[in-house]
């Protein structure tokens, strides 16, 4: 038996797959969507893991309401774009409870870097634009959630 010709014939076939799977996990064009929105997830546990200080409560509050609508925006960007939202969030190493806030600060410029780029479709940018204002929203929250930090010790 000459297995020559079936070697050549099952070689074929996996050049002929190759392309669909290296597109399997990465539909769309915008793979930023993704990164943001698990960083935006990381920025809401931490902000929801924030130990309660009356002096912040209220900047952290908008934080969070912000973060939550671009989680939904980023949600509705990364569905448009083909890919599934729904992955799990990379564990970050712990970081100590009195940084969580400078952590979110980070996260939400993340974010915002990994979604802010030029947009073609004009109902993509649409959805861009309103996801980056809300990261925007949230950031200036943080922001004068820990300056208040800051002013209060």
């Amino acid at each position: 038996m000459n297995l020559k010709p079936i070697a050549l014939i099952v070689a074929a076939f996996a050049c002929a797959l190759l392309p669909f799977g290296a597109n399997a996990d990465v539909p769309g064009r915008h793979p930023g969507y993704l990164h943001a929105l698990a960083d935006l997830r990381d920025a809401d546990w931490n902000l929801r893991h924030r130990p309660g200080d009356a002096a912040v409560t209220h900047n952290v509050d908008v934080a969070l309401s912000e973060v939550g609508r671009a989680i939904n925006e980023a949600r509705a960007a990364a569905a448009d774009d083909g890919k599934n939202s729904a992955e799990p969030v990379r564990p970050d190493p712990p970081i100590d409870v009195s940084g969580r806030l400078h952590h979110v600060a980070e996260l939400l410029q993340q974010a915002k870097r990994d979604v802010a780029q030029e947009e073609d479709n004009p109902a993509a940018r649409a959805i861009r634009d309103r996801l980056v204002q809300h990261i925007d929203l949230a950031s200036r929250a943080t922001e004068r959630a820990i300056h208040d930090v800051e002013m209060h010790r």
